[in-house]
């Protein structure tokens, strides 16, 4: 199956969708098709009874009977774990793609979804997408395939018990897709209702000390309690429309069943002499019309049964299409983040310029007006300024984490835009001001995200960065979620060695490498800092004035409005 986009290509996206378990839900009908002729295999055995036959006239039948219903449950078992495994790949390139599109955006986006609401939009509403393409599709193609045969069958026969059934059947799906309207919006709300629970329960949780503290524990927990009897009445009323589809399903299908047993029945008695071409139906037609009549309904009530499973897929879908925002200005991808783009070539520093660069945020005071700045290659610079100054802002437009809402960026000459981009980027090695740790060895928190980098690249990596004689950051020592076995300080050159690991990274970007540390850490920080930077072009945000003393070059940035920045 074609990739599967998520947002921006919907009529794509539904076209392969639809196409997914295609082959198994054919065969599936064509397995259903199987009972008309088993259905007159039964009505020939009984009208040979009735003819006078004995055990010979339905022994023919039943083993013909035996023979195809052994076929049809083949057919079924088959078709069922081909359309369960298509279903299952398709969910996972999904997945994988609403991570991909997820890992895209920029962590500066402020519309990013918390972690929590990703969460729960990956694992667990997106297993709703899963019924959707095993049960929903099946039963479209069963509609699409067993139905008018089933008609035509019938209407050989008998052209009033026909036109009963074909009558009947378009009241069917009308009154899903009025109801199912409803379903689709319920089931979205839901989700929404859902995703934020988790989101706030894994917010809350990061935080428990901090609410402790604050004697907010009681007011989190009834917070959390209005949120949980939402989802339920939420789920309820899900489930209220469900079964009032099914009611209505089972009404028209009952009726038109029942037309068509009265019909046959007073035909077969001689009370009603027309419809069926001017002929008298014999006991074997009869019976075989009445076995039809419920077949024919059963692909439209397995239709009815998934009408929600569509409603709710369709809603995971929208969540997981939600978790990327192409009009996003903080976007990686609108800078063109593809991986398989080769780097510019050449190691060393990298020469920075930005001409008339403006930044603000919708609606808020600009951050950055006008900024020009020119740094050359292998040059060193601290960046300065009271908060809100803009130093992240800055650091983070180099970086092309963020777009600039007018001027440009020059990395090496070349303009950081959607085509040069991903390139750039492959040039740059960011340090932020949180650095995370994985839980595995220190080689793989080293190398991480870098295939290439080799055991030996990664020991230089952490020599240079001070952690070369450290016991406990040896290459296959173990660390635990968030670098926990390490210090502030040994966590940030550890962070430091992986951003310098390969000789490629001839940009440094470090955003307050010093906060939060004391004196003699701070400066074992910056020695690392230093050395790893050596033949790098590095740019620091920083408040440390030891930091900046010892850099050299720096750029004082004023709170906006900002006028044009001097070195």
């Amino acid at each position: 199956m074609a990739r599967l986009p998520l947002a921006g290509h919907a009529p794509d996206h539904q076209k392969a969708l639809a196409s997914t378990g295609k082959t198994g839900a054919l065969l599936a009908g064509a397995a259903a098709l199987l009972w008309i002729v088993q259905a007159a295999l039964l009505a020939a055995g009984v009208q040979g009874l009735a003819d006078g036959g004995a055990l010979a006239a339905v022994t023919a039948p039943a083993l013909g009977f035996l023979l195809l219903g052994v076929l049809r449950a083949s057919a079924d078992a088959w078709a069922s774990q081909r359309i369960f495994d298509d279903a299952r790949a398709c969910l996972s390139r999904l997945r994988a793609e609403a991570v991909a599109r997820l890992a895209q955006r920029s962590p500066l986006d402020r519309n990013r979804p918390t972690s929590g609401q990703a969460a729960a939009i990956l694992a667990e509403q997106a297993d709703a997408v899963l019924p959707w393409l095993i049960r929903y599709q099946a039963a479209r193609w069963r509609v699409m395939l067993v139905i008018p045969v089933i008609a035509v069958a019938v209407a050989w026969l008998s052209w009033v018990a026909a036109l009963i059934l074909v009558l009947a059947a378009p009241l069917i799906p009308l009154f899903m897709a009025v109801i199912g309207w409803r379903a689709k919006a319920a089931s979205e709300q839901q989700l929404q209702i859902i995703g934020g629970m988790h989101g706030f329960l894994l917010d809350r949780l990061r935080g428990l000390s901090t609410l402790r503290a604050l004697g907010a524990v009681d007011a989190t927990a009834r917070r959390l309690r209005a949120t949980a009897e939402r989802v339920r009445a939420d789920t309820m009323r899900v489930l209220r429309i469900a079964f009032l589809s099914s009611t209505a399903l089972e009404l028209f299908s009952s009726l038109a069943v029942a037309l068509v047993a009265v019909y046959i029945g007073f035909h077969l008695l001689g009370q009603i002499h027309g419809g069926a071409w001017g002929r008298r139906l014999t006991l074997g037609e009869g019976l075989f019309i009445l076995l039809l009549a419920p077949a024919f309904f059963e692909p439209l009530r397995e239709l009815a049964a998934t009408w929600h499973d569509k409603a709710a897929g369709e809603a995971a879908l929208a969540a997981m299409a939600g978790l990327h925002q192409e009009d996003s200005p903080a976007m990686l991808d609108a800078l063109g983040m593809t991986p398989a783009q080769p780097a510019i070539a050449g190691d060393g520093g990298v020469a920075v310029t930005l001409q008339a660069v403006h930044f603000g945020h919708d609606g808020e005071a600009a951050v950055l007006d006008g900024v020009d700045l020119q740094i050359r290659a292998g040059e060193h610079v601290a960046l300065m300024g009271a908060s809100g100054a803009g130093k992240t802002t800055l650091l983070a437009l180099i970086a092309g984490l963020m777009a600039p809402c007018s001027g440009q960026v020059l990395i090496d000459g070349v303009a950081l835009d959607a085509g040069s981009g991903a390139r750039l980027r492959a040039r740059m090695a960011w340090l932020s001001q949180k650095p995370h740790l994985f839980a595995g060895s220190v080689q793989h928190n080293v190398t991480l995200g870098r295939p290439g980098a080799s055991a030996v690249l990664a020991g230089a990596a952490l020599a240079r960065a001070g952690l070369g004689d450290v016991a406990h950051a040896g290459l296959t020592e173990q660390l635990g979620e968030g670098g926990s076995g390490l210090s502030g300080g040994e966590l940030v050159r550890l962070a430091l060695a992986r951003a310098t690991v390969t000789s490629q990274a001839g940009l440094l970007l470090a955003d307050e490498p010093t906060a939060h540390l004391d004196q003699a850490t701070a400066a074992a920080v910056i020695d690392a800092l230093l050395a790893a930077a050596r033949g790098r072009t590095l740019i620091v945000a920083t408040h440390d004035p030891l930091l900046a003393a010892r850099i050299g070059r720096v750029v004082q940035l004023d709170p906006a409005p900002m006028a044009r920045m001097a070195s």
